[in-house]
């Protein structure tokens, strides 16, 4: 992989990190469009680099917030951050738990299955459109909302399901604070990524070994920097409402792939 790939795949991932479009339900569909062989196939490596890149965004975007967090709980008591914490853990249960007993019947499903990612992306169409509408309040997400935004992470594992459109959706839905429903859609996601992270490292599926230190830079660099952009981009599109474009978007792109997947 050259410089410009790594640079193309970066921006990608971070801007669909954080875009509620679903990042695997459109490489889905380029490699049906344009073949297999024609999207570089970044190694296991260059995808942890990536990945890390968009968590170490978030961080940086939601740094004041995660230090009061880490403040509040070296008090060793049971206020507003022990009880945020407490809930970012019980929203990662699912997604754990089906990443543990599910993960081969998952890869099955991101093999071009152009009809699934159409569907699915319809099914955040209408998330994100029901989303836009609802009314804004002041609420906190609770333990209970908590665990069902978890179970919507989980299920945007599925291609074409986008992971942000679904947990700040589900989040809205609920009754919570747009801006606070971000947030935590947010910060869900980066022990998950932490996470997974450590598990191939210590499982020892990263092959370090004749790496492109300089692609692997710039990819890093290039999903960091659209990562910032991104993060920053959509808590702006939530508070004004207007998930509604993105909505119509996955709509479009959902009724193509549709009817691109009927007539091959």
């Amino acid at each position: 992989m050259d410089i410009i790939d790594s640079i193309i795949l970066g921006i990608v991932q971070g801007l669909t990190e954080f875009l509620p479009v679903s990042s695997s339900g459109h490489l889905e569909l380029g490699k049906a469009i344009l073949g297999d062989n024609s999207i570089p196939e970044e190694s296991l490596l260059f995808t942890v680099v990536l990945h890390f890149a968009t968590a170490l965004s978030t961080i940086v975007i939601f740094r004041k917030d995660i230090l009061e967090i880490l403040k509040g709980l070296f008090s060793f008591k049971w206020n507003e951050d022990t009880k945020f914490v407490t809930k970012i853990i019980i929203s990662m249960l699912p997604a754990v738990l089906v990443g543990l007993f599910f993960e081969e019947q998952l890869e099955q499903l991101f093999g071009g299955s152009i009809l699934l990612v159409g569907c699915m992306l319809l099914v955040t169409a209408v998330l994100l459109y029901f989303a836009d509408k609802a009314k804004n309040t002041t609420k906190n997400v609770s333990f209970k909302n908590a665990f069902i935004i978890g179970i919507s992470q989980a299920i945007a594992m599925l291609p074409g399901i986008s992971r942000s459109g679904a947990t700040i959706s589900t989040s809205v839905l609920l009754g919570n604070d747009k801006t606070k429903a971000a947030r935590f859609s947010f910060l869900m996601v980066v022990p998950l990524i932490f996470g997974k992270i450590a598990k191939d490292i210590l499982g020892g599926d990263l092959n370090f070994e004749s790496q492109n230190i300089t692609a692997m830079s710039a990819g890093f660099i290039a999903a960091f920097v659209a990562g910032l952009f991104a993060c920053t981009w959509m808590i702006s599109l939530v508070k004004k409402s207007k998930l509604s474009y993105f909505a119509i978007y996955c709509a479009i792109v959902g009724v193509i792939a549709i009817t691109f997947s009927f007539l091959n």
